[in-house]
């Protein structure tokens, strides 16, 4: 059985780097270098970047932490490459091949497309075809709707989660797989920010009916959370952000968590 991962995911905001609450909320955390080169001595599995920036606006004016301030996302992804030791991915505003390739050549190893793969899903047999599945993410987020008629379903949303578009999580899922993704990124809206643990339902209902990885996103508050989602779905990866921010050596003492309760993880 494959090694399981855990997976810190950083939020970019106009070149800052943001926590997010339920894609809405977004709290300056400063420089997006910075954090990468801590996630260096902890032995970070891999990265994932996630550029939700509306405009195409960088800041140019801050002096923080002494590092040099990025003009637009490709000075962001160079920066972050030289300090990077682990596999990296970034997503975000990701419209033409061209994207893809200039994100490949600056260091990535890996890109996620959401909107665009929505818009014209031809899209992803493209990339696939020209990159590699191995290097394709689709990254699909999913809000859950609670209500007396319908009971609980879920909607793919699009444009920064503003937008429903007509396709259950599963169809999609399979259909980005059949077209060539090689991994999706189900991230849940409304527990983005909201440390209530991650949603299982979909969670399992998705990992359970793909062939390629999976890795969940959205909900993590403590490492228990971690455990719940490898006990009870098939993914192959946990993501947070979050949770990995605010308190110092987090990703170490998780890792150290789930070693300890014999988890196969890297």
């Amino acid at each position: 059985m494959l090694k399981r991962r855990l997976i810190p995911v950083l939020f970019l905001k106009e070149g800052f780097l943001v926590r997010s609450e339920k894609f809405t909320i977004h709290q300056n955390l400063g420089n997006p270098v910075a954090q990468v080169k801590r996630y260096n001595l902890w032995d970070v599995d891999e990265l994932i970047y996630i550029d939700i920036s509306r405009e195409e606006h960088y800041d140019r004016k801050r002096e923080d932490q002494g590092l040099e301030n990025p003009n637009n996302i490709y000075d962001i992804i160079k920066m972050v490459s030289k300090e990077c030791f682990m596999p990296l991915t970034f997503g975000g505003r990701i419209r033409t091949l061209d994207d893809i390739r200039k994100r490949l050549e600056l260091g990535a190893d890996k890109v996620t497309i959401n909107t665009h793969a929505l818009n014209e899903p031809e899209f992803i047999n493209k990339a696939a075809s020209v990159f590699g599945s191995q290097c394709i993410i689709v990254s699909m987020d999913v809000l859950r709707m609670d209500d007396a008629v319908n009971g609980s379903h879920y909607q793919v949303c699009k444009d920064f989660g503003k937008v429903a578009v007509d396709k259950t999580p599963l169809d999609w899922a399979l259909e980005a797989q059949e077209r060539g993704a090689g991994e999706i990124f189900l991230n849940s809206i409304d527990r983005d920010g909201m440390a209530c643990g991650y949603d299982v339902e979909i969670i399992k209902t998705i990992s359970s009916a793909l062939t390629i990885p999976v890795i969940a996103c959205g909900g993590a508050a403590k490492d228990s959370d971690f455990a719940e989602v490898y006990d009870k779905t098939d993914v192959s990866a946990v993501a947070a952000g979050n949770t990995f921010h605010f308190k110092e050596m987090s990703y170490v003492y998780a890792k150290q968590y789930l070693r300890k309760r014999n988890y196969n993880i890297r």
